[in-house]
């Protein structure tokens, strides 16, 4: 199950071997912008008044100094433009226009395509997986969580604040755990059975995947709480969980999909370990797509008409990926292995 999380983990790839994060850039740095900032504050925002300001800056919390900060930061752009002189970020961001008070608009747009995908895979799995599928509500449960990482993710585009990106980071993190708290559920067939026929309907398995949720539990509220508690967000930290259960997740579902003769999972309940259906191959191939997908990361351009970058296509390039998937947890579902569970 890969969602939004794939975007972390493999951004995190790269950054793990950059410094830690800082929210300057040689853009906010540069004294002619300190000095734009500077004089359009006094003069525009002394008063404090309402004027300089829409209805729908006001919305999106748009002060009258962060409107100031955008304006300077897009007229140095015009005249780095105008000169043929490299184009800075500024604060961490490269400068993008802003439409209906969305910082990032390009992001948020491609953001709601995949949580759109991902509530279109959710209503796939309520109407075509039988009800008594014991895995059904693990992913009822997965695409409701992408849902919600989703949603923050075009909430922080619209507007980055301290707030907005724990936001989208905390979402973030419990997509990525989920996934890989549901994948170890389906692989190792940790899943509630309630058909005393079946042979792994025992107690131990119950009490193992108790077990496993309360871990998971703990871990996601362990995490949130130390990054809460810090006085400063430790960006470090936060990657190197995220890439630690994405590529978890990611070499499980890689041993899905070997060959026959390796025999390392057994894939469903009712076949034998040697058992390998057609499609097995797909979860390798989207990890690899992915995997691909994410070379819109490793360009980071500036914005093309300061609208769309390279990690605004990261996210358009998600979208399909996510139907795929769907439709792989579909197609493996109804495999004839859980022919138990088809009523």
């Amino acid at each position: 199950m890969i969602t939004r999380y794939t975007r972390v983990w493999l951004s995190a790839l790269l950054l793990a071997a950059l410094v830690a994060h800082v929210r300057a850039s040689s853009g906010d740095r540069a004294d002619m912008y300190q000095t734009c900032v500077l004089l359009c504050t006094k003069r525009v925002c002394a008063d404090d008044a309402p004027h300089w300001s829409s209805l729908v800056s006001r919305l999106t919390r748009w002060t009258c100094a962060d409107d100031c900060k955008y304006n300077c930061m897009h007229h140095l752009t015009d005249q780095a433009l105008e000169q043929g002189t490299r184009v800075h970020q500024y604060y961490g961001k490269w400068p993008f226009w802003r439409f209906l008070g969305m910082q990032e608009p390009a992001s948020v747009i491609f953001s709601i395509f995949n949580l759109l995908y991902h509530a279109k895979g959710y209503s796939e799995i309520r109407d075509r997986v039988p009800n008594g599928h014991p895995l059904k509500p693990y992913y009822l449960g997965f695409a409701l969580v992408s849902i919600n990482s989703w949603i923050w993710s075009a909430v922080f585009h619209t507007r980055d604040l301290p707030t907005t990106e724990k936001l989208d980071y905390f979402s973030a993190a419990a997509s990525i755990l989920f996934s890989f708290y549901a994948t170890v559920i389906r692989l190792f067939h940790l899943y509630r059975d309630d058909r005393e026929r079946l042979t792994r309907a025992d107690p131990s398995t119950q009490i193992i995947r108790r077990l496993w949720t309360a871990l998971c539990l703990v871990i996601f509220i362990a995490h949130i709480s130390y990054l809460t508690l810090l006085p400063s967000f430790d960006y470090s930290y936060n990657m190197a969980f995220n890439l630690a259960f994405g590529m978890s997740h990611n070499l499980l579902w890689f041993l899905y999909s070997l060959p026959p003769a390796a025999h390392l999972v057994k894939r469903f309940p009712t076949r034998p370990r040697s058992y390998r259906p057609s499609y097995a191959y797909k979860p390798a191939m989207l990890v690899l797509l992915t995997t691909g997908a994410m070379t819109f990361e490793l360009l980071d351009f500036s914005p093309w008409f300061r609208v769309i970058d390279a990690h605004a296509l990261w996210h358009l390039a998600t979208v399909p990926i996510a139907a795929l998937w769907y439709e792989f947890l579909i197609e493996d579902s109804l495999d004839d292995g859980w022919r138990a569970y088809h009523h």
